[in-house]
């Protein structure tokens, strides 16, 4: 598992650092499977001129990740998987958001009108350059500048979703049909809140069955409560940006997002997988594996 990356002074994030990609194929090949998995909030690297701006430290500020998904499903290309993973931090850009999400008191200049967003997760402080870590501290001590955040946009948001809207095009030309699968952790008091008495393990967001099949989210569902975990679907997470922009199954789209909750296999004050990371991984090279060999003619 990969430690906090941060970049050293003076460097700046570019394309190459917003994500990786690994296929279940080689170059030019087709995918053996229509499965695609994304993590997009488990970036840990900061770039310098973002802590530079920062009033956090380097732990305070990683309390929005969504730390070490990336590793629980990092056998998904040998499972058959094609898989992207975002590595710089959400708290720079947030790709599961849409990119001029922003929000206008964080910046010294005038937004243009179509970055003026208004939405509940801007009002939050979670927009696509987030204000404030997930305890609520505000991230930056000055006024950003709109240069600043078109240059994360451009440098790392658009290409990452250019590289996944490949990986989801190849997938659904080779099978007629791709199902994408965004994987995302959440924070234990939100889990607590969701769904039956007592909390939940695993939130399923299908947009309320608009981003995918309902067979999709019922094998998934009924797969890990096979295995013992409580599953609740679109309460509190329905699905981001991701499920709901790439989650058109009269296209052939399916999308579901999975969140997890931290405590099952993390410390979170201390950001350290627990004992139970090793369970949880197991048990989803499982889910994987089922998901791989499932026969999905229908969805096609």
């Amino acid at each position: 598992m990969n430690a906090w990356e941060p970049l050293t002074a003076g460097d700046a994030a570019s394309g190459a650092d917003a994500f990786d990609v690994a296929r279940a194929a080689g170059e030019g090949e087709p995918p053996p499977t229509p499965l695609v998995f994304a993590s997009p909030h488990s970036g840990r690297i900061y770039p310098s001129d973002m802590m530079a701006a920062s009033s956090l430290d380097a732990t305070a500020i990683r309390r929005s990740e969504d730390a070490y998904v990336d590793d629980l499903i990092d056998q998904a290309p040998a499972l058959g998987a094609a898989l992207i993973r975002a590595r710089l931090a959400r708290a720079y850009i947030d790709v599961n958001r849409e990119p001029f999400e922003l929000d206008p008191a964080m910046f010294a200049d005038e937004l243009p009108e179509f970055a003026r967003a208004r939405t509940a997760r801007v009002a939050a402080g979670l927009g696509a350059i987030a204000r404030v870590v997930s305890e609520g501290q505000e991230i930056y001590a000055r006024k950003l500048t709109y240069a600043e955040a078109h240059a994360r946009i451009e440098g790392a948001h658009k290409p990452y979703h250019a590289a996944l809207a490949r990986l989801i095009a190849e997938a659904k030309g080779a099978h007629g049909f791709a199902i994408l699968v965004d994987w995302h952790s959440m924070p234990s008091a939100a889990a607590r809140g969701a769904g039956r008495r007592g909390g939940c393990d695993v939130v399923l967001g299908d947009r309320f069955g608009a981003s995918c099949a309902d067979v999709l989210t019922a094998r998934v569902e009924d797969a890990l409560e096979t295995m013992g975990y409580r599953v609740t679907r679109n309460s509190p997470y329905a699905g981001g940006y991701t499920t709901e922009h790439y989650g058109r199954p009269a296209r052939r789209v399916h999308a579901l997002q999975i969140e997890i909750n931290r405590a099952i296999y993390l410390d979170e004050a201390r950001l350290e997988p627990t004992a139970g990371f090793a369970r949880l991984k197991a048990d989803l090279e499982t889910l994987t594996r089922s998901l791989a060999t499932a026969d999905w003619r229908g969805l096609a």
